[in-house]
């Protein structure tokens, strides 16, 4: 009898190499797949791993450009910031890992497919959201919602002692659990000693950005080249570096905002289950792009559009977030977000220092801003007289509300 062909969203830790193995225990033919958006670790020995556990064959697939330039440049013409602060790193991932995994599965004639993420997170909801909009027949075996998985792992230590069990290769440890989602946007470091929201971080925590207090004395002058509000060159003034492709461009940020301590972000944030989760977060690259990006639409987006999108950009947050990039929501917003950044071209200047990216200027052949008629010091541009009429106008409603509001109290008082 043939088995059931599974494929499994595969990332060489702790987890997935237990679900692996448990999945072939159930009689599954697993196969691994290990997607490639940036992170830094070794998939010629997470492939060996996959396959000494039991996996009947491994996809490594790179995904870092189209990561880069459907999904991470998108949300940075969105401005999308979950809940004020949150650059979105592992919730832009997911989608693209997704899609992925979906078409290996379809590849495969498999007719399911399984992730490592808990019944407690996000991860499963995105995860599982992507897999059933791009292909609504597809099967979704995830253990950690399984009973029977549940009642085997109850904790870290019961997967340490499978793991041992079937002489599976850990680094994690009994003493020090800690989880890490490494990507091309960003790390983030959450569970263990961190569930402790008072608890601050030691230094060594911080594997990808140095500390502020530790960054050059010196700033680092770079240019940020932006076209229909996408960025196309990045210049380094102090060494004439240049970089024009998406994934060097963005890999060039990471390592100059990493050298100059910029993108620590620790804050708590609501999971769209209903729980409060801890995060640090090393976001160096796209915290500077996305400061840089509002910073040239101040000069070449019109009010009216700035107003409108500064609406959209949390919804577009929450989209990405709860895991709902392949929607029809998602569709109406990327029709709108682009059509906002048509006109959004030009150069930013920006000088990179101790955690802090600061904008020194900003040209842009699309600019909507006249020096003439900015100035103080220069008459010309409209009738300032005219002011006194706009003045007035928009005082009616003000003088009408007081009025009510005079006439209320005088009643109240006799």
């Amino acid at each position: 009898m043939n088995k059931e062909k599974i494929v499994l969203a595969y990332s060489g830790g702790l987890d997935t190499s237990i679900i692996l193995k448990w999945l072939i225990e159930k009689n599954f033919e697993v196969i691994a797949y290990i997607a490639d958006v940036g992170q830094e670790d070794n998939f010629g020995e997470a492939r060996e791993k996959a396959l000494q556990i039991g996996a009947s064959r491994v996809y490594i697939e790179d995904l870092r450009h189209e990561f880069v330039t459907d999904y991470i440049f998108p949300a940075i013409q969105a401005n999308a910031v979950y809940e004020s602060r949150y650059l979105l790193g592992t919730a832009l991932a997911r989608p693209v890992i997704a899609k992925r995994q979906i078409e290996i599965a379809e590849k495969e004639n498999a007719a399911y497919v399984s992730h490592g993420a808990t019944g407690k997170g996000n991860d499963q909801v995105r995860f599982e959201l992507s897999y059933y909009a791009l292909n609504p027949s597809i099967k979704v075996f995830a253990p950690w919602k399984e009973q029977e998985f549940l009642d085997e792992f109850k904790g870290r230590p019961d997967m340490l002692r499978y793991a041992e069990k079937y002489n599976i290769p850990v680094k994690a440890s009994v003493k020090k659990p800690f989880s890490e989602d490494d990507n091309l946007m960003h790390i983030s470091h959450e569970a263990g000693i961190l569930e402790d929201p008072s608890y601050t971080p030691d230094d060594e925590i911080f594997s990808r950005i140095v500390l502020p207090k530790y960054a050059p004395d010196t700033e680092t002058y770079i240019e940020i080249k932006f076209k229909d509000g996408i960025p196309v060159k990045v210049t380094n003034k102090n060494d004439n570096n240049i970089k024009t492709e998406p994934v060097e461009i963005f890999t060039y940020l990471n390592k100059l905002g990493s050298e100059n301590g910029i993108g620590i972000l620790d804050m708590v944030e609501n999971r769209y289950v209903g729980i409060k989760s801890r995060g640090v977060y090393e976001t160096p690259g796209a915290t500077i792009l996305h400061l840089a990006h509002l910073d040239i639409e101040g000069i070449a987006m019109d009010r009216e559009v700035m107003r409108i999108r500064n609406m959209l950009s949390p919804q577009f947050a929450e989209i990405v977030y709860n895991g709902f990039w392949f929607s029809p929501e998602m569709e109406f917003m990327m029709a709108a977000i682009k059509k906002s950044q048509e006109l959004i071209d030009g150069t930013v200047y920006l000088a990179l220092y101790k955690g802090n990216v600061f904008v020194k200027g900003r040209t842009s052949p699309s600019s909507l801003y006249n020096e003439e008629l900015s100035s103080m010091d220069i008459e010309g541009g409209f009738d300032q007289k005219d002011s006194e009429g706009f003045i007035k106008i928009n005082a009616i409603r003000l003088m009408a509300h007081n009025a009510i509001t005079r006439k209320k109290e005088l009643v109240n008082e006799s």
